[in-house]
């Protein structure tokens, strides 16, 4: 059980909930989600699911159409690869930002005390001062 993840070694150590991952049960168990979070939060798993899918696709297509590329060329690719890995980070970063805003009080504090205990820098999110 992982609740929260590394996603390729994303920004050093952000502390990433999993969402779209083998662990929405486990958010939901955890964090008591209600009724309506748990409707977000599947939503929004399917929607990272589709948005990631796409680039998983993108960047099947650049490996496949450069298999016997040249050397010099390859090191564009990988650049280009890299690009894609990067907007699946800001895609999962994304996610976990809209799930995290819909935390109450009590939930957001404990996945800050969850961060804290493993040493994992959290998602700050703007709380409205009379949030209920």
């Amino acid at each position: 059980m992982c609740l929260f993840s590394y996603f390729f070694g994303f920004s050093q150590r952000d502390c990433l909930l999993g969402i779209g991952g083998k662990d929405d049960e486990t958010i939901i168990e955890v964090f008591q989600l209600n009724e309506e979070q748990q409707e977000k939060l599947t939503n929004w798993s399917a929607e990272l699911k589709v948005r990631n899918d796409l680039l998983k696709d993108q960047a099947k297509y650049l490996i496949k159409r450069h298999e016997e590329s040249s050397p010099e060329v390859l090191i564009n690719v990988s650049t280009q690869y890299k690009g894609i890995l990067d907007s699946m980070k800001q895609n999962v970063r994304m996610i976990d930002t809209r799930m995290l805003s819909i935390l109450n009080e009590k939930q957001y504090q404990l996945y800050l005390k969850f961060c804290r205990q493993l040493a994992l820098r959290p998602i700050h999110i703007e709380r409205s001062v009379d949030e209920k």
